[in-house]
């Protein structure tokens, strides 16, 4: 089993480079905040957040809103950690056409998918450009598979010409292990990340989850407390939350993450649960590393209730 040091930390994405990317446990999720997001941005990176999750997609993000509030935070004296661009990382996102709105797409739909590609990555390229620097993207989800195999390999060679320089990492979301497994059969870069809803519909993504673990690949999942109102009142993770005082969505999001090679989106617009969620992941690892064997109980448990195989 894996330290449980190592897994309320930095997560390590498969790189070449040095130092390699690393994910924390938490990614703030900028979803459905319109016209607050930028102060919620700002919020989040002066209670412990320094990884941003978004997506070149108006509809349901303001992504120019997230690089105003990451630019703010890094200028402001309320950066008492010192943070600068390269300790902050910055995820976005590729949508096709049917997931944007009509009135409101962020490139040519009239353009083929490659050069719908481009527009898309030089928005998001020019919204995150910090003091003048060359911009860059630590990670690109493609939002969602096309409806041909095709149409989504052209999409991830249009991606591949960015790697390593502009974009450090490809990823892709709403997946099954179908098309993950033919997409990482065949591109040249493989995907780094897989974003998920983590919930029952989808038996807790076991599976691919599995495959990513054998690869390297990073599994993010979200819709983790809301998609899981069962799993919040279930006996293990009510038992972790009473015995280390802390709430049943922080017990959850550790027990989650304690599953290995997984970060957690967390879009709280609230910094009592901002605080709240890091206390809890501070207080379970100390569970964990000096109760190792209480800690391999309880994940036995929670493996059991999500139906996951336990070796």
């Amino acid at each position: 089993m894996t330290s449980p040091s190592s897994l309320f930390t930095h997560l390590p994405l498969p790189s070449k480079s040095k130092p390699p990317t690393t994910l924390p446990p938490f990614l703030y999720g900028t979803a459905w905040k319109k016209d607050h997001t930028t102060p919620l941005v700002q919020t989040a990176l002066q209670n412990t957040f320094t990884a941003i999750d978004t997506a070149c997609q108006p509809r349901h993000y303001r992504e120019d809103l997230v690089a105003a509030g990451i630019r703010q935070h890094l200028s402001s004296p309320n950066n008492k950690n010192k943070l600068t661009r390269s300790d902050i990382y910055i995820q976005t996102k590729y949508t096709s056409i049917g997931g944007q709105d009509p009135n409101n797409i962020p490139y040519n739909p009239k353009a083929s998918l490659t050069e719908q590609v481009q527009q898309s990555v030089a928005t998001s390229l020019r919204n995150f450009t910090v003091n003048n620097e060359q911009p860059y993207l630590d990670a690109l989800i493609l939002h969602s598979p096309m409806p041909t195999m095709g149409q989504t390999l052209e999409i991830w060679s249009a991606l591949e010409q960015y790697v390593p320089d502009r974009i450090r990492h490809l990823g892709i979301s709403n997946t099954d292990l179908q098309t993950l497994m033919a997409l990482y059969d065949t591109a040249r870069i493989k995907p780094s990340i897989v974003q998920n809803r983590f919930y029952a519909d989808t038996k807790y993504d076991v599976a691919i989850r599995k495959f990513c673990g054998e690869r390297g690949m990073a599994y993010q999942c979200f819709w983790t407390l809301s998609a899981n109102p069962g799993l919040l009142r279930s006996e293990v993770v009510m038992d972790v939350a009473r015995n280390l005082q802390i709430e049943p969505a922080n017990a959850l999001y550790c027990l989650v993450l304690g599953l290995g090679n997984t970060v957690v989106l967390n879009g709280t617009t609230s910094v009592e649960h901002m605080r709240g969620d890091w206390e809890g992941v501070r207080r379970v690892r100390e569970f964990a590393e000096g109760d190792r064997e209480g800690w391999e109980d309880v994940m036995r448990r929670f493996r059991g209730v999500i139906g996951e195989r336990v070796d």
